[in-house]
């Protein structure tokens, strides 16, 4: 690793650290520390094929077997019956060529490089490199991050207190591990490229793993991460014409309502009725930071570096992704289906509102929550 490149890793773990400074929760900060360290810093997520994260958490059994949580049971018979195989129902007959301007694989207009004056004065040939690469890293990110729900669905699995929620939760598993083979697969064999995971989400799949607490783990993956993915494979789906695509990611989103459901159902009560005011705050404030990572992670860094580094800063890089009209949309459906899950457990007060506020995910309070929404709903919405 080159100095620059290991200046610009503490430089970025540095600002981690401070977006946690503002809700001012040492706790959050100290929790947060150590996947910062390990993904901005020293890149543990790019050093090499794997990564060890350490992880400590209480597997809890149950060996009354009561069956007490209806909503929970419905959610589990559905899981059962939704059940799809990613290699029968999926045609992967279907040829895709990401440089065939017959079938296009994005549309131009919905994709954020046309903003960028460096890529549209590129011949048409190497703007479908771009799109294809951009693509191809953007569908990465969703693999990893289905592989962190996979480890995380069995962590809850184990860890959650009700049989009902364990039962569900087994569904959810193979859900996953069906979600890491379709995108592996289609990256592999369609788009036949692979990109590393994003720092920003390996921070954010660390820190949910390694903390020992059942429910951040809930939190952090069917809340935060899960919400995410809804919205994020959403506008993806509306910015491809590519059929096997498209159906790859209905069927996933169809899912991924189930699993936040899930974590909606299972931690609403317990922030409730069980956490001390001083333990909800905390959960608040972890969400928060959880939200700007996320929110960092669709910048793209790595397809920044392959192919724009020579032509901008990464700040300018940052300020017009961040700015453009794809991001925009990005943002409004992949918040849309967080902040209002947010609301309904508890961890959005008067005190942590206005931070929302300030960084313009607030907007969303008032959409429909998890359990108000059916997949039908999130697939017409796309």
């Amino acid at each position: 690793m080159d100095l620059l490149t290991v200046l610009r890793n503490a430089t970025e773990s540095v600002d981690t650290i401070r977006d946690a400074s503002r809700v001012k929760n040492p706790k959050v900060l100290l929790s947060l520390l150590g996947p910062a360290v390990r993904g901005f810093l020293l890149q543990k997520g790019k050093q090499g094929g794997s990564s060890d994260v350490p992880t400590e958490y209480t597997a809890h059994f149950d060996w009354e077997y009561q069956r007490d949580r209806e909503e929970l049971s419905r959610l589990y018979s559905t899981a059962k019956s939704s059940q799809w195989d990613g290699e029968r129902d999926l045609d992967w007959s279907i040829d895709v060529d990401p440089y065939d301007p017959r079938h296009e694989l994005v549309l131009d207009e919905l994709f954020p490089l046309n903003e960028v004056p460096s890529y549209c004065s590129l011949p048409e040939k190497h703007q479908r490199e771009h799109r294809h690469a951009l693509l191809s890293w953007m569908l990465s990110q969703f693999l990893h991050g289905e592989q962190g729900a996979l480890f995380a669905a069995c962590q809850v699995t184990e860890a959650v207190q009700w049989l009902d929620g364990k039962l569900y939760g087994s569904t959810q598993v193979v859900d996953e591990g069906r979600h890491v083979e379709v995108f592996h697969r289609y990256l592999t064999t369609k788009l036949e490229r692979l990109y590393q995971i994003n720092d920003n989400l390996y921070v954010v799949i660390d820190a949910l793993m390694s903390d020992s607490r059942w429910d951040i783990k809930f939190l952090g993956m069917q809340i935060m991460v899960e919400g995410l993915a809804l919205g994020a494979f959403a506008t993806m789906r509306t910015a491809t014409r590519e059929p096997l695509l498209r159906e790859m990611l209905k069927r996933v989103i169809t899912d991924e309502a189930r699993h936040v459901h899930f974590g909606v159902l299972a931690l609403g009560d317990f922030y409730r009725e069980t956490l001390s005011e001083k333990e909800r705050r905390e959960r608040e404030d972890w969400a928060f930071e959880m939200a700007l990572l996320l929110r960092n992670r669709f910048l793209a860094h790595e397809f920044y570096d392959e192919y724009y580094a020579p032509f901008m800063s990464r700040k300018q890089w940052n300020t017009m992704l961040l700015g453009s009209g794809f991001m925009a949309r990005f943002r409004a459906t992949m918040f849309r289906r967080i902040i209002p899950n947010l609301k309904r457990i508890g961890l959005l007060s008067d005190r942590i509102r206005p931070y929302y506020e300030e960084i313009g995910l607030l907007e969303w309070e008032h959409h429909k929550a998890a359990p108000d929404l059916t997949a039908t709903d999130l697939l017409d919405a796309a």
